[in-house]
């Protein structure tokens, strides 16, 4: 166990946290959006910033390291003890677009502290809760003695995940040496809402493709030749329609090959979980659950690997009627993985099932994009076990698990630095990511604070 008393630490936070949220609001007034050229330098003051912030810290080493695109910033504070373990965490300091048009009660790069809640971009998604570590090692020195953190400490604080991280692989590969470490903490991530604290134990990786089909040359009528020559509308409709068996599996040959399976105290854990399936299904605007059979909602979503239609063309869409055979079709698939799935493999899955498809007449063309790997770290893991110590001792609570149904470049770092990967954040559903009003929860905000004051010394005992 940490050897941090946990009344010191609350006490230090509450004393520290006047002047914490003055720095954060300074960081949010950075319009470090990095998906529009116009804010290239605010990205780069960003950096900045949190460069400086961080040295101001404590940290002896802050660097900023420049990619093909927006710069990352690195910072790596040295345990006293030279056998420590050494974690790193990741976070991004770049945020979604926002105007005052779009929706936003007051200017959203102009952040306001109003009902216990701090109001702009960035707040939640993903300064704030790579701000909170700040405070956080500060705490951990203060209420233990110490003049450096229990564990090799390192930061890896990227420019571009709003963009897609399109160059952050690339970057994690050229610094593995120096990015080294035995376990990953990502803090872009949340809870599942104020009163339920929970640890995210792993993401789907995702694999996407484009299939378009090609047949006559141009349109042709389908009096003079329909029924004669195959249509390249009918058969991506074919194809779609051969995607998913009647129990909603995934009919690929192969595509299941490796697949983790879900234990059943994962099951039973996700079960704890306080889920009301009709408040979920308005949230998705939609009339009814559907997916895996033998599976529950949140199993599907988390723990199962999907093939989702995104998009299906071809031929004539606008009003009234032309009676034709359209030369060509398209269908955009997007494949959510899990653990123990290759992305290559399934990509190999994919074009074998849809090719033996196609019929003689029919030109084809499959196009795949990068593809994310899935990561999950196992329950019994110590240094999750660290992590939900570490929470439940802020949170004064039991802490849950679960697991999220997107993807994101977690998956890059255990890939590149084969370090597992935990999931730390303080955000709910209701802070608004990538929307108008975007908010943090500042009690959590600081509960945030106080778990990685206790983390380091958890961390320390579990991973030696």
């Amino acid at each position: 166990m940490s050897d941090t008393p946990d009344s010191a630490v609350r006490t230090y936070t509450e004393q520290h946290r006047a002047a914490f949220l003055d720095d954060l609001a300074e960081w949010l007034r950075i319009p470090s959006v990095s998906a529009q050229p116009e804010h290239d330098g605010d990205v780069r003051r960003s950096a900045a910033w949190l460069s400086a912030k961080l040295r101001e810290t404590g940290f002896p080493v802050t660097e900023i390291w420049e990619t093909d695109g927006a710069p990352a910033v690195f910072a790596e504070w040295p345990s006293d003890d030279p056998d420590a373990p050494t974690v790193l965490v990741y976070g991004h300091h770049d945020v979604q677009p926002a105007a005052r048009e779009d929706g936003w009660d007051t200017d959203p790069f102009e952040p306001v502290i109003r009902d216990g809640r701090m109001y702009g971009r960035g707040a939640a998604d993903d300064k704030g809760q790579v701000f909170f570590h700040t405070l956080g090692v500060r705490a951990h020195l203060a209420t233990t003695g110490r003049t450096a953190p229990a564990v090799h400490l390192k930061l890896l604080v990227e420019g571009e995940e709003e963009s897609g991280s399109p160059h952050f692989r690339a970057l994690v590969e050229q610094r593995a040496e120096r990015l080294t470490t035995d376990a990953v903490i990502v803090s872009d991530t949340g809870m599942w809402d104020e009163k339920t604290p929970t640890v995210c134990t792993g993401m789907r990786g995702l694999a996407e493709c484009e299939i378009e089909l090609h047949g006559p040359a141009q349109d042709i009528h389908s009096g003079s030749f329909g029924g004669a020559v195959p249509n390249p509308a009918t058969e991506i409709a074919r194809l779609v329609a051969a995607l998913h068996d009647a129990d909603g599996r995934v009919a690929v040959p192969g595509f299941y090959d490796g697949v983790a399976e879900l234990t059943d105290t994962e099951r039973a854990l996700f079960a704890e979980l306080p889920f009301d399936e009709a408040t979920w299904l308005r949230t998705a605007k939609s009339g009814a659950a559907s997916g895996e059979a033998g599976y529950s909602t949140l199993e599907r979503i988390w723990a199962r690997p999907t093939a989702e239609v995104n998009g299906i063309g071809g031929g004539y869409q606008g009003a009234g009627s032309k009676t034709i055979i359209p030369s060509s079709a398209r269908v955009k698939i997007s494949f959510r993985l899990v653990a123990g799935q290759d992305p290559d493999g399934v990509r190999e899955a994919v074009q074998a099932w849809a090719e033996d498809r196609i019929p003689a007449g029919i030109r084809h063309r499959i196009t795949f994009l990068p593809a994310t790997r899935p990561c999950l770290t196992p329950l019994d893991h110590p240094a999750l076990q660290a992590v939900a110590r570490a929470m439940g001792r802020a949170f004064g609570q039991k802490i849950l698990f679960t697991r999220e149904g997107g993807s994101g470049p977690a998956a890059d770092l255990q890939d590149v630095l084969g370090a597992p990967v935990l999931f730390l954040g303080i955000s709910v559903p209701s802070d608004g990511w990538h929307a108008p009003n975007e908010k943090v929860e500042l009690d959590l905000l600081f509960k945030g604070v106080e778990t990685t004051a206790h983390l380091w010394g958890e961390l320390a005992a579990a991973l030696r």
